[in-house]
């Protein structure tokens, strides 16, 4: 088998620039739908990585719409941040040290995807590295989804769920080679969730580094690596996943 990514299967799918905000930040998502459609279709929120909203986001948020679902790929950075590497870092940390300021930017997003008129009943989010932790926090907080995805994502949390707060089922899709989240943090994450009385579940894939979904990464490149059979298995399950909580 190689290491190169799978192909794209539908010609029907639609783009187009969705600006939205959140409060005086002025933030620009894209939106992709299948124009096959003609009702309206569960909505996902795709959270991109530490990039920001870049062709990995758009690229996944087309592959869920090919599912047949409502896509917003979302941003949670806002303008002058993406390409600034010093802006990225700050907006980044400031995001994971303030839960409430993170789940915020994100809530702005979901609430730009259901104005779409291509969205119809029921949410999920999916996120990717910093944007596994952004969906997980949503989750943690009880906001309004049937599901949270973290693909690669962050699992340590300044404020761990309580007791009955989290609403929406919970998959997460983790590499056992990521060097950026241990296994020590694994552990954690399910005390944490057993605690809260969640339902959720994990798949660790072995021998699978940080980032597996980004088919630019290559080995060596500080534990970063494109893995094309975890992305191929990542992505099923996830697919099977969102068929049960949302259609």
């Amino acid at each position: 088998m190689t290491n190169s990514p799978p192909k794209a299967t539908s010609t029907s799918i639609a783009a187009r620039d969705l600006p939205y905000a959140d409060g005086d930040a002025r933030l620009h998502g894209r939106f992709f739908w299948d124009e096959t459609h003609d009702t309206p279709r569960p909505g996902i929120l795709l959270i991109h990585g530490g990039a920001g909203l870049d062709d990995h986001a758009c690229d996944q948020a087309r592959r869920y719409a090919e599912l047949g679902y409502a896509v917003l790929a979302c941003d949670m950075f806002g303008e002058g941040v993406k390409g600034d590497r010093e802006r990225i870092m700050a907006t980044l940390m400031a995001m994971r040290d303030d839960p409430d300021r993170l789940v915020r930017r994100a809530q702005a997003g979901l609430d730009a995807l259901g104005r779409c008129p291509e969205t119809g009943v029921g949410r999920a989010a999916v996120g990717f590295c910093f944007g596994g932790m952004a969906a997980l926090t949503l989750a943690r907080e009880g906001a309004g989804l049937a599901g949270a995805v973290s693909v690669h994502g962050t699992l340590a949390t300044s404020r761990p769920a309580e007791t009955g707060a989290v609403k929406a089922r919970i998959l997460v899709c983790h590499g056992a080679a990521d060097p950026h989240v241990p296994m020590s943090d694994v552990a954690v994450f399910t005390e944490e969730m057993n605690h809260a009385g969640a339902d959720w579940q994990l798949t660790v894939y072995g021998r699978a580094q940080h980032g597996f979904t980004h088919t630019n990464a290559v080995p060596g490149s500080g534990g970063v690596a494109y893995d094309r059979p975890t992305d191929e298995r990542s992505f099923a399950a996830i697919r099977t996943f969102l068929a049960d909580v949302l259609d």
